[in-house]
């Protein structure tokens, strides 16, 4: 089976979990191919052991990408898109040429994010769903009728299957990260607390920051990204008198992980970020907020602690509770790092793709 995986992304969670599924996938006895970004990428690609290609692709409208495309899916048996540009140029043009077509949808494009905010929160500043984006998942929509689309949780698949897109056409396949250690580390005299994302209003920084002032315990609050609303976030941790230090965009951000000993992500509205499963693989305990597919990870109560969307007050004893409790933070992030193990690794989702793959190529690529 040949198989020709596509992004055209430089940064991101899809982009982590595919340099995690390639080489996975490939030690399954599959010829894999990466079409990527840049020879940045493609190299780090074939340090992996993958065959890869920088074949990049400047928008939705890239015609001549196209074309420079279209050799390396010659030969596939499938093809598997793993973002909007991808989706929208290369699924269609391997459909035509005969391969098999899967695509994954890591997240709804930005502006429908808020549309799965709890319709009893009322979230500051949240982007309306614009013609634009209705349209771009009208067009995922119709191009999910060419092969199957891979979901990485539940939550987002019951979405898409209410909003024109063929459940039998859906599968829910979650994310690939590897563990990275069985236990957290001891923590030193100031317990550190963690979070990384895109410095944006729907991920709820902001309640973080003034979560963390709330707590009544020493702590040290590091963050990890960047975005439209770093300005105002590091006013206001300034003015809560919180020790945060903002390191903005990190090249993998997740190898920080080990210097946590708490990870919390607050968001209103989330598919299942692959922050929260780096950080159980690094075995961290997590606060998170009881949205979207966040739940299908973080067990509460068993592998971290789950909090209503906009509950600062909730948020706050979530973190004073394990800052104070070495202990149950031992034990919450053995349990999460056993989580990954069990239902996340690499291999074990690599193996559930495969097994998706052959089913799908058997039965003449699931048109």
């Amino acid at each position: 089976m040949k198989v020709v995986y596509a992004s055209s992304l430089e940064v991101g969670g899809p982009l982590t979990h595919l340099l995690d599924l390639a080489p996975a996938v490939a030690r399954q006895g599959v010829d894999v191919t990466v079409l990527c970004a840049s020879d940045r990428l493609a190299e780090a690609f074939r340090s992996r052991g993958v065959a890869a290609a920088s074949v990049p692709l400047q928008s939705r409208a890239d015609v001549p990408g196209v074309l420079r495309v279209r050799p390396y899916l010659r030969d596939a048996d499938l093809v598997h898109t793993h973002d909007r540009r991808t989706s929208f140029l290369v699924r269609p043009t391997a459909g035509l040429g005969g391969a098999t077509v899967v695509h994954t949808l890591h997240g709804l494009p930005r502006g429908l994010t808020s549309s799965l905010v709890p319709a009893d929160r009322e979230l500051p500043e949240a982007d309306d769903a614009g013609l634009a984006d209705r349209a771009r998942l009208r067009a995922e929509a119709l191009l999910s009728r060419i092969g199957v689309t891979v979901v990485p949780s539940r939550a987002l698949a019951r979405y898409l299957a209410t909003h024109g897109f063929e459940p039998g056409r859906l599968r829910v396949i979650p994310n690939a990260v590897t563990v990275c250690r069985q236990r957290p580390r001891d923590a030193g005299d100031v317990v550190v607390v963690g979070t990384a994302a895109v410095l944006e209003p729907l991920k709820g920084i902001d309640l973080l920051i003034d979560a963390c002032a709330g707590a009544d315990v020493e702590l040290r609050l590091e963050i990890f990204g960047d975005g439209s609303a770093r300005p105002d976030l590091e006013a206001r941790s300034r003015r809560a008198g919180v020790a945060a230090h903002f390191h903005g965009h990190v090249e993998n951000a997740s190898d920080r992980f080990g210097e946590l000993d708490l990870f919390v992500l607050p968001s209103w509205s989330e598919n299942l970020p692959m922050a929260i499963l780096e950080a159980m693989a690094w075995a961290l305990p997590v606060v998170a907020t009881r949205v979207g597919g966040v739940p299908e990870a973080v067990l509460d109560g068993e592998t971290g602690l789950l909090v209503e969307a906009g509950d600062r007050d909730g948020l706050a004893a979530s973190i004073e509770t394990l800052v104070r409790d070495p202990v149950r933070r031992a034990s919450l992030g053995a349990a999460g790092a056993a989580r990954i193990a069990a239902e996340y690794d690499s291999a074990a989702v690599a193996s559930r793709m495969v097994g998706m793959y052959e089913e799908l190529l058997a039965r003449g690529g699931g048109r």
